[in-house]
This record gives C-alpha cells, sequence and structure tokens, in this order.
C-alpha cells in the first residue's frame, strides 16, 4: 500500500498509547498474546472485547507502535470514524503486516461493510499477516448477518479484557505521574480517586492538568494542591 492510509484518512494516535502505559492486571496473558501478536512471533488473529474503559483501543495502538518498533508495517483503524468512509478503505491492506480494527461491532449487520470486512480477512490471512480486532461483546454476540464472517471472527485467540480495580487505578496514576517526571504518593493517589471520575481516561485527563498546572505554579502534586486544582475546574464548569 502506497503511502499511510492511516494518516491519509486523519486516523491519528496519541503518543502515550504504548503497552508501558498500559496496566495488564488481570489482562496479562491477553498483553503477552497480542505483543507476540503485533511483533509477528505469535498467533496471527486475536479478538479483543470488553467493556468501556477496558482499554481495548489503547492496546489496539500500542500494537500498531510496537510493530512499528520491530519494522513491520502497521495500521490503525477506529471503526466508528471509519464508518465516515466507504468499505474501499479496507482495500489493500493485507499489504500491511499488521491490521488493527477498533470497534468491530459497528459495522456488524451492515452488510457492504460486512462483505467487505470477510474478505480482508482471507487476503490478511493468504498473505500470512497479522489482525488485531476489538468489540464489545463476544464474538458470538456480535449482531453478524454473514455467517462466514462470524466464524472468522471466531478463529484464533479471544480475550475478554477485565477492568481495573481502584488499586490497579491508582497504581496507574503513579506510573502515569512517574512518567511525566512527577512525584505522585499513594496517598495523593486515593485522595484523586475520590474526588474525580474513576475512569482511567477521565483521571490520565486529569493527571495531565496537574502536570501542567504544578509546572506553572512550581508545586509537587501534594493534596492541598490538587485539591485547589479540582475546586478551580469545578468553578470554570459553573
Amino acid at each position: 500500500m502506497s503511502g499511510s492510509k492511516q494518516l491519509a484518512l486523519g486516523f491519528s494516535m496519541p503518543e502515550r498509547a504504548t503497552l508501558e502505559s498500559y496496566v495488564p492486571a488481570e489482562n496479562t496473558q491477553a498483553i503477552h498474546d497480542m505483543s507476540a501478536c503485533a511483533r509477528g512471533t505469535g498467533e496471527s488473529f486475536i479478538y479483543l472485547w470488553g467493556a468501556a474503559q477496558t482499554g481495548k483501543t489503547h492496546l489496539l495502538q500500542a500494537a500498531t507502535l510496537l510493530a512499528n518498533e520491530h519494522d513491520r508495517s502497521a495500521v490503525y483503524i477506529p471503526l466508528d470514524q471509519a464508518m465516515q468512509f466507504s468499505p474501499a478503505i479496507f482495500d489493500e491492506l493485507e499489504q500491511m503486516d499488521l491490521v488493527c480494527l477498533d470497534g468491530v461491532e459497528q459495522i456488524a449487520g451492515i452488510g457492504d461493510w460486512e462483505q467487505a470486512l470477510f474478505h480482508l480477512f482471507n487476503r490478511i490471512r493468504a498473505q500470512n499477516h497479522s489482525l488485531l480486532v476489538s468489540a464489545n461483546c463476544a464474538p458470538l454476540n456480535l449482531p453478524v448477518k454473514l455467517p462466514d464472517l462470524a466464524s472468522r471472527l471466531s478463529w484464533g485467540l479471544c480475550y475478554q479484557l477485565q477492568p481495573l480495580n481502584d488499586q490497579d487505578k491508582v497504581q496507574a496514576l503513579i506510573a502515569d505521574a512517574a512518567r511525566r517526571g512527577l512525584e505522585l504518593s499513594e496517598e495523593t493517589a486515593l485522595y484523586i480517586m475520590r474526588h474525580a471520575q474513576r475512569d482511567l481516561g477521565s483521571l490520565r485527563q486529569l493527571l495531565e492538568g496537574l502536570d501542567q498546572a504544578s509546572l506553572e505554579a512550581q508545586r509537587r502534586l501534594t493534596i492541598p494542591f490538587v485539591k485547589q486544582f479540582l475546586q478551580q475546574q469545578k468553578g470554570h464548569h459553573l
């Protein structure tokens, strides 16, 4: 495939979407096998599924970056955005070493998209390349109308991603802060958990704001500083 279809379509990935910034918790085996798939040394087809905030998007983006680091061509396509285009975006993707399709439930039940995915699956397999897909439910629960596609989606490895518990999220916050060069105590991290939205995406966004605020104020991430920051944020939204 000439050029980068991902860039051409405007699909971008955050720089922090790496395996190092993902807390595996109960998903260690899934991470191990997904990493091998991205490197081209393991199972060539993996289906990841789980509820919102289990890290599906993060992992597919991380796999794309990992493949690139191992000199493999890779493309990440969020299917909720791909729906703005046509199934023709799947054309020639089999030339990539790794294809990551995020949110396959978005195209379930749509005839031309199902056909396009079915044929892409076959072309990728014929090239001995790799495919990672994510969805919000198990393969058998997808409302797929094309029997042959439903069969293909049940091939390979299938993992249900488990959500992080609160202690996992605390450790993720501390690790994220360390990557930013910030020292975040467990006590302060627990305070953040008690006084902010508890999903990891919101917590990481909050940490990004705290990083900027602490830099401007030349202050450490103490509980009083975090409390002041949260009060200011609340005031801005009133």
